[in-house]
C-alpha cells in the first residue's frame, strides 16, 4: 500500500494565528494528523484541536448530500435530494419572496466559521449583485474596534514577534493559552532570555492567568477604571513621557487634569482590586519602556467595552513605549495587509441603496422587534455560510422562535447539522478548508498564505464561492467571479493587490507583508492627522449620542447586578473548543467535560451548592441548567460558563447564549457576552 503523502494548507478559523499547516494525506484519500508547518511565525506549533481536526473532516454525521426538510422547523429530520434541485428550489424562493417584498427580504447570513477571503466573503458577493439586506458584523469585533479606532485610529500595532524581546508582558482581556498559543511561546521566550515579568488582567484563573507574575483578577467591565487609576500613578510618579505625548498625542492636558481624581482607591472599589495591587502594576508598567500590551477582545464584550479597550490604549501613548522594539500594543494586524477585496466583495458593481440588519439581533430581526428590520419589510428568505447563530448569537430562545418561523425559507450551507441547520429547508453539504482554495491574512501577524485543496470534498460537499456561482446563474446575477473557480479568485486577488502570484506564495510558504517597525510603531504619527486621542470622536463611529465618556474613563453601562439577580456573567471560550465549530470533534468533547459554571467557593458556602451538583443560571431571557465547579480563581459575584457548547450538551438542550442580551453596544454596535446579570439556584 501507499504510504500517507503530506501537503501544505492553512488553518481558517477564527484565530489570530492563521497556522501554516502540514496535513497528512492517507492512501485511501482521507485526512490523517495535522501538525505545524515552520513559519517566522508559530514555530512549526499548532493546537491539539487543530491536531485531531480529521475527527471533523471525517465526522459519521458530517452532510455530505443536500438535503431537504421533510419535519417540523428544528426537529432535523430530512431526505436527500440532488444539487441541482436544491439549487434551484432556493433560487425560485428566492426570487418569490423578492418579488412579494423586494430583493431586501433576502438576508445572506455569515461569520467566520472560515477566514479564508475567498469562501468568507462569497454571500457578499451575491448581495451585492442582487440587492440583498446587508449585514453588520458585530458579533465579534465590532466593539473593540471602535475602542481601538477611537484612540489609535488604524487597524495594526506592533508586530508581535517583538514581544521575545519585551521586558514586560502584558496580556489584558485575553486568554492565549487555549486561544493562541504561538503568543504564550513568545513571552516565555521573553522571559527566559530577557527575565520579562508577564502580567495578565482577567476576571478568572485561566491557564493564562496561571503563567502570570502578576493576575489582576478584577470585575468584568471594569477595565478602563484600572487603565485609568494606572494613568493617573504615571501622572502623579513623574513616570509619564511628556515629551512623547507632546509630540504624538491630542489631549494630554485635559487627560492629566481628569485623572487626578481617578486614584487606586477609586479603582479599588470599582474593581474589586486591592489599591496596592493597581499601584504595584502602575509602578512596574511605568517603569519599563519595552512593556508589549497585548489587548484582548474580552473586555470589550460589555456594554463599556468600547471605552475599556480606549482606556487601555492610552497606557502605551502615555509613558511613550511605542517608540523602543518590544514597547507598544498590538489589538489587531489586520490592516497591515493591502488586500484589493474588489474581486472578492464584488465591489466593482454599484453599491445598492438597502439596509443593514445587526447580525447580533438575529433574534430581534427575525421576530420583527422594535427598529431591527431598519423600517424595511420582514426577512422571508436566508441563505446562511460559515455560521451557526441559532447557537452563537445572543438571547438564543428568541433566535430560534424566529428561525422556526413558517414563512421564513432557510437555506444553510454547513458541514455538520448544527442547531441552525436544523431549522432550515435546505441544507447543502459545504468543505472544510481541506477541500477548496483560499487565500488567507491574519490579525494576530503579517503572513499572507495560500492554500490549496488537500483531499477531495467528502461526498457531495461544495464550496461558499461554488454554491453562490451557481445560485447567481439561477437568479440572473451577473459578476466576474461567479465564473472563476476558487483559485482563479486567489490569483485575481492576489494580482489585483500588486502581490505575488500564488505559485511563488505557495513555494516560499507565505508573503511577509508586516510593517516596518516606523509604520508599525506610529513613528510617523497615528492615524487621527497623526496624534493618538485621548479624547475620541465617538459619533465618528458610530450611533454614541452623549452616552460615552469625553475623556477615558469607567462608563456605568453594564447591566448591573441587583438583589434579585445578585451575580455577573461572563461567557469566555474553552481552550478546547474555541467556536462551535469544534464543539462536534469527540475528543474536544472529552477533554471539555460537560457545560460548567464556575463560581467562587465562598458564593457556593454562602447559597449552599456543592461542586458537582446541578444549578439553574437565569434572568428575564431565560434560564439554563449546568453542573458547578467551585473555585478560588474567580472574582466573588462572577459566574464563567466556557464554551461554546452545543445545546444538546445542556442538561435542557439549550446552551448558555439564552441568558445573553442582544442590545448593541455603543458606539458600533455589538454583543455584549461578557455582561450579563443572573442569578443562581440549586437544582
Amino acid at each position: 500500500m501507499t504510504d500517507s503523502t503530506t501537503h501544505f494548507s492553512v488553518c481558517p478559523h477564527d484565530c489570530p494565528s492563521a497556522c501554516r499547516l502540514t496535513v497528512e494525506r492517507r492512501p485511501d484519500g482521507g485526512v490523517g494528523r495535522l501538525h505545524g508547518a515552520a513559519m517566522p511565525y508559530g514555530d512549526g506549533v499548532i493546537c491539539a484541536k487543530v491536531a485531531r481536526y480529521a475527527e471533523r473532516v471525517h465526522h459519521p454525521d458530517r452532510v455530505t448530500v443536500p438535503l431537504r426538510r421533510v419535519g417540523p422547523k428544528g426537529a432535523g429530520l430530512f431526505s436527500p435530494i440532488g444539487w441541482d434541485e436544491a439549487l434551484d428550489e432556493i433560487a425560485a424562493r428566492f426570487a418569490e419572496a423578492a418579488g412579494r417584498f423586494g430583493a431586501q427580504t433576502v438576508w445572506p447570513y455569515f461569520y467566520a466559521g472560515t477566514m479564508g477571503l475567498v469562501q468568507n466573503g462569497a454571500v457578499n458577493r451575491l448581495r451585492r449583485a442582487m440587492g440583498y439586506s446587508g449585514q453588520d458584523k458585530t458579533i465579534c469585533a465590532s466593539i473593540a474596534g471602535a475602542g481601538w479606532m477611537a484612540g489609535v485610529g488604524a487597524k495594526w500595532g506592533i508586530d508581535v514577534r517583538e514581544m521575545a524581546g519585551s521586558d514586560l508582558i502584558v496580556i489584558w482581556g485575553a486568554n492565549p493559552a487555549a486561544t493562541q498559543v504561538h503568543l504564550m511561546g513568545l513571552a516565555a521566550q521573553a522571559r527566559k532570555s530577557r527575565g520579562a515579568r508577564l502580567v495578565v488582567v482577567d476576571p478568572y484563573r485561566t491557564a493564562t492567568a496561571e503563567k502570570a507574575d502578576l493576575h489582576l483578577m478584577l470585575r468584568p467591565g471594569t477595565d478602563a477604571a484600572l487603565a485609568l487609576a494606572v494613568m493617573h500613578v504615571l501622572f502623579r510618579d513623574g513616570l509619564a513621557d511628556r515629551g512623547y505625548m507632546a509630540r504624538y498625542t491630542d489631549g494630554a492636558g485635559r487627560l492629566e487634569a481628569h485623572l487626578r481624581d481617578r486614584s487606586p482607591d477609586w479603582a479599588a472599589a470599582i474593581t474589586g482590586l486591592p489599591a496596592q495591587a493597581i499601584e504595584q502594576f502602575a509602578r512596574l508598567y511605568g517603569t519599563t519602556k519595552r512593556s508589549f500590551l497585548r489587548v484582548g477582545y474580552g473586555m470589550s464584550r460589555s456594554r463599556n467595552g468600547a471605552v475599556n479597550i480606549h482606556a487601555v490604549s492610552c497606557l502605551p501613548a502615555v509613558t511613550g513605549a511605542w517608540e523602543v522594539r518590544g514597547g507598544g500594543a498590538l489589538l489587531s494586524a489586520s490592516g497591515g495587509f493591502a488586500i484589493d477585496r474588489t474581486l472578492v466583495e464584488a465591489l466593482d458593481l454599484p453599491a445598492p441603496e438597502v439596509r443593514s440588519l445587526d447580525m447580533s439581533r438575529i433574534g430581534a430581526v427575525l421576530c420583527g422587534g422594535g427598529d431591527a428590520l431598519g423600517g424595511g419589510p420582514p426577512v422571508t428568505a436566508m441563505l446562511v455560510q460559515s455560521s451557526n447563530p441559532a447557537t452563537v448569537a445572543p438571547e438564543t430562545a428568541q433566535v430560534w422562535r424566529g428561525l422556526a418561523r413558517d414563512d421564513l425559507f432557510l437555506a444553510v450551507h454547513e458541514q455538520m447539522m448544527t442547531q441552525t441547520a436544523r431549522f432550515a429547508d435546505i441544507v447543502l453539504p459545504a468543505t472544510t478548508f481541506l477541500e477548496h482554495a483560499d487565500l488567507y491574512t491574519s490579525y494576530g501577524h503579517g503572513f499572507l498564505q495560500v492554500a490549496r485543496p488537500v483531499i477531495d470534498p467528502v461526498g457531495a460537499a461544495r464550496s461558499n464561492h461554488w454554491v453562490v456561482g451557481q445560485l447567481a446563474a439561477r437568479l440572473g446575477a451577473r459578476h466576474a467571479s461567479f465564473a472563476l473557480d476558487d483559485m482563479a479568485m486567489v490569483e485575481g486577488c492576489l494580482s489585483a493587490s500588486g502581490l505575488p502570484p500564488a505559485a511563488d506564495i505557495l513555494a516560499a510558504g507565505w508573503h511577509d507583508c508586516s510593517l516596518p517597525f516606523d509604520r508599525a510603531h506610529f513613528l510617523g504619527g497615528f492615524g487621527h492627522d497623526g496624534r493618538f486621542r485621548f479624547a475620541p470622536d465617538w459619533a465618528a463611529l458610530g450611533d454614541a449620542g452623549a452616552v460615552l465618556p469625553a475623556l477615558p474613563d469607567h462608563a456605568a453601562l453594564a447591566e448591573a447586578a441587583d438583589a434579585d439577580h445578585p451575580f455577573r456573567l461572563i461567557t469566555p471560550p474553552s481552550r478546547h473548543f474555541l467556536n462551535s465549530s469544534f464543539a462536534d470533534t469527540p475528543t474536544s468533547q472529552k477533554l471539555a467535560g460537560r457545560p460548567t459554571a464556575l463560581m467562587h467557593a465562598d458564593d457556593c458556602r454562602r447559597l449552599g451548592l456543592e461542586s458537582g451538583q446541578r444549578v439553574r443560571l437565569g434572568n428575564r431571557r431565560g434560564t439554563v441548567v449546568v453542573h458547578l465547579q467551585e473555585t478560588k480563581g474567580i472574582a466573588s459575584g462572577v459566574v464563567a460558563v466556557e464554551g461554546v457548547w452545543r445545546d444538546e450538551c445542556f442538561v435542557e438542550g439549550i446552551g448558555v447564549n439564552c441568558l445573553i442580551g442582544a442590545d448593541p453596544v455603543l458606539p458600533a454596535g455589538g454583543a455584549a457576552f461578557h455582561d450579563c446579570a443572573i442569578w443562581v439556584r440549586g437544582e
